[in-house]
C-alpha cells in the first residue's frame, strides 16, 4: 500500500496458492531450504548484501502486539470471555493473543493447540525448556515454525495450556468452517477450532474465543486426500 519494497524468503515447499498470494501483492521471493535455519540464513545474507529491515513473522514485540489485537477486539465486541484458543508455530500471534486475553480477561484460560506432528511448543511447555521443532510433517504449514526465546517467555508467563490435534482433526474442522460458516480457513488457522472440537466436553457452557487465522489453501487437494 505504502509503495515499499519486499523481499520475502520463503521455504521451497511453501504452498503454491501462498506463493501466488505473495507474488500478486507486488513481493519477491527467495526460496530457501526448508528449516529455520535455512530460513534465517538466506535472510541475514539478504539483510547483509542489500542493507534490508528485518520484519521477522513472530519474534518481535512489535509484531507480537499487532497480533494481539485479534483477541483485542474479539474481548472488546463480546465484553468478556472464559476461554481463549489459538493456534501456535512460532508463538508470536498466541503470545500477542495471551497477553491481550489475560489483560482484559485475567481469570480467562488460554489455550494454544498444535499439531501433533510439529509438536515442539506442546513439549517445550511441558518441559519449561526450548525444543527446536525438527522435521515437522503437517498439513498446517504455517505452523511448522519454532517458538524464539521472546515468545516461549510470554507464552510459559500467560498460555494456562498447550493440547494437540491430530491431522484429520484439523481437516474436520476445516469442513465445519467452510461447510457450517462458509469460512475457508487454512490448517494453520483452523488448529484452534479443532483444539476447541477436542474438548468441547470439558467447556460446556462456557464463553469461548476463538482465533481463526488465515486463509490460503486449495480446499479440494485437502478434502480428496485426507477424507479417503
Amino acid at each position: 500500500m505504502e509503495g515499499v519494497k519486499a523481499t520475502i524468503v520463503m521455504p521451497k515447499n511453501s504452498p503454491q496458492v501462498k506463493v501466488n498470494a505473495t507474488r500478486d501483492y507486488g513481493a519477491e521471493i527467495v526460496f530457501c531450504e526448508n528449516s529455520s535455519e535455512a530460513r534465517a540464513k538466506v535472510a541475514n545474507d539478504l539483510i547483509e548484501k542489500h542493507n534490508y529491515t528485518l520484519v521477522h513473522p513472530y519474534d518481535d514485540e512489535r509484531i507480537i502486539a499487532g497480533a494481539g489485537t485479534s483477541a483485542l477486539e474479539l474481548i472488546e465486541d463480546v465484553e468478556s470471555i472464559d476461554y481463549m484458543l489459538a493456534p501456535v508455530g512460532g508463538g508470536g500471534l498466541l503470545s500477542g493473543t495471551s497477553i491481550a486475553t489475560k489483560g482484559l480477561c485475567p481469570e480467562a484460560t488460554v489455550i494454544a493447540v498444535e499439531p501433533e506432528k510439529a509438536d515442539d511448543a506442546y513439549r517445550s511447555f511441558r518441559a519449561g525448556t526450548l525444543f527446536p521443532s525438527i522435521y515437522p510433517d503437517t498439513i498446517a504449514d504455517g505452523l511448522r515454525t519454532q517458538l524464539s526465546e521472546l515468545t516461549f517467555e510470554i507464552i510459559q508467563q500467560n498460555v494456562d495450556d498447550i493440547i494437540t490435534v491430530s491431522e484429520k482433526e484439523i481437516v474436520d474442522a476445516m469442513r465445519f468452517l467452510w461447510e457450517r460458516m462458509k469460512m475457508v480457513v487454512e490448517p494453520s488457522g483452523a488448529v484452534s477450532l479443532a483444539g476447541f472440537l477436542k474438548m468441547k466436553d470439558e467447556i460446556t457452557d462456557k464463553r469461548v474465543g476463538i482465533i481463526l487465522s488465515g486463509g490460503n489453501i486449495d480446499l479440494t487437494d485437502f478434502f480428496e486426500k485426507y477424507t479417503h
